[in-house]
């Protein structure tokens, strides 16, 4: 018996003339996901990609895994691979299925002939295979609108393909479809969040952290790491750049009134994230702030953050409620690695009465002690480059 994964793009489909960019692409990241599993082969045709192992050593059940995870992907099944004749087509079916078909009630056949020179039509492929599958399973009973169970009997080009069901994929664009950003990353529950989401959108990631010992641990950046470690089951290897930001805290501490404590240092990192960025061709910066959420985070003070930067600013989760960005969250497992209590350095040095409604120019008086270049530069000089997989 001969099993494949057959993988349904979705979205890709609407795409014109770059569709086989964006196809090419995703094959791509599909092989890097698979590079551990066995050897296989990977083709395309007629909007499907077909996953074809060539020994029995493929790690099947990781591929499905390793798939569900691959952005660009909208759907994907194991299916049993047979002979374009009706003979194999009804042997096959009953035999394959034979587990999902022992534990349901009911069932629906859908054939789809993409091949119009197999003899037998649609309706005809769906019949036969019903009949087959209740000769062999007498207690099943066929419903049309309701079903346990859709089988789907597939003729294409090469072969027919026997499947029950199929698994939701990922979504989304294929990963370095829409260039490349870098997500600043801290400790807590959004950021990572952000990452996954603008990950989806098709973009390639990269990741700036800000780390302030003493004041922050060894085991926050671990976590830091940890966290990203997750994200990169969806989009691959993250460049991680993190950044000595003890520094320019403590000058903010001593230069500056202390309600502008956490502006001005959101400042100085979108200076520095901004520099890092543009040096590694990154076309913008992603944030996991979300509107109102803490004091940081009104318009003006977003308006205040934005001022210093000249490239985009993306902030995916700007309209989500915190109950939302746990939901994702939880979904892709990062939810309780973000609740360790490690604190990171957005936490470090905060102002007691934070200002809620800045202005540009009252920033600017505020941060006039800072020599500000200097800092910058020197925080760029000593940061140190990691590779997150």
């Amino acid at each position: 018996m001969k099993e494949i994964i057959l993988i349904k793009n979705g979205e890709l489909a609407l795409k014109g003339l770059n569709r086989s960019v964006f196809e090419d692409t995703l094959i791509k990241n599909i092989k890097i996901a698979l590079k551990d599993l066995g050897d296989y082969t990977v083709r395309k045709a007629q909007s499907t990609i077909y996953i074809e192992p060539e020994n029995d050593d493929f790690d099947f059940d990781g591929a499905l895994t390793a798939v569900s995870k691959v952005f660009g992907i909208a759907a994907f099944s194991r299916a049993r691979v047979c002979e374009k004749n009706m003979d194999d087509i009804l042997s096959a079916a009953p035999e394959y299925l034979e587990e999902t078909l022992k534990s349901i009630k009911t069932f629906k056949v859908e054939a789809k002939r993409a091949d119009k020179r197999f003899p037998f039509t649609s309706p005809e492929i769906s019949a036969a295979v019903g009949g087959a599958i209740l000769s062999k399973f007498p207690h099943l009973k066929v419903d049309v609108h309701k079903p346990d169970e859709i089988i789907t009997v597939e003729v294409r080009d090469y072969a027919a393909y026997i499947r029950a069901g199929q698994l939701h994929g990922a979504g989304g664009l294929p990963v370095g479809t829409a260039g490349k950003a870098a997500i600043l990353i801290s400790g807590g529950i959004d950021s990572p969040v952000a990452a996954w989401t603008m990950a989806k959108r098709g973009l390639k990631l990269d990741a700036i952290h800000f780390a302030s010992p003493p004041y922050t641990s060894p085991r926050a950046e671990q976590k830091v790491k940890t966290l990203l470690s997750k994200v990169s089951e969806y989009c691959g290897t993250i460049k991680l750049a993190i950044v000595p930001f003890t520094e320019i805290q403590e000058k903010i501490a001593a230069e500056c009134p202390e309600e502008y404590f956490t502006l001005i240092m959101r400042r100085m990192m979108m200076r520095i994230a901004e520099r890092i960025a543009v040096y590694h061709k990154c076309g913008a910066l992603i944030t996991g702030e979300s509107l109102g959420q803490v004091a940081s985070q009104t318009l003006p003070a977003i308006g205040v953050t934005d001022a210093v930067a000249d490239i985009p600013i993306l902030r995916p989760l700007i309209g989500s409620d915190k109950e939302e960005i746990i939901k994702i969250s939880r979904k892709i497992d990062t939810f309780e690695t973000s609740c360790l209590p490690y604190e990171d350095c957005c936490t470090v040095f905060t102002p007691k009465h934070p200002k809620t409604r800045p202005t540009v120019p009252l920033c600017e008086q505020a941060e006039a002690k800072l020599k500000v270049d200097e800092l910058v530069k020197r925080a760029i000089e000593n940061t140190e480059f990691t590779f997150i997989d």
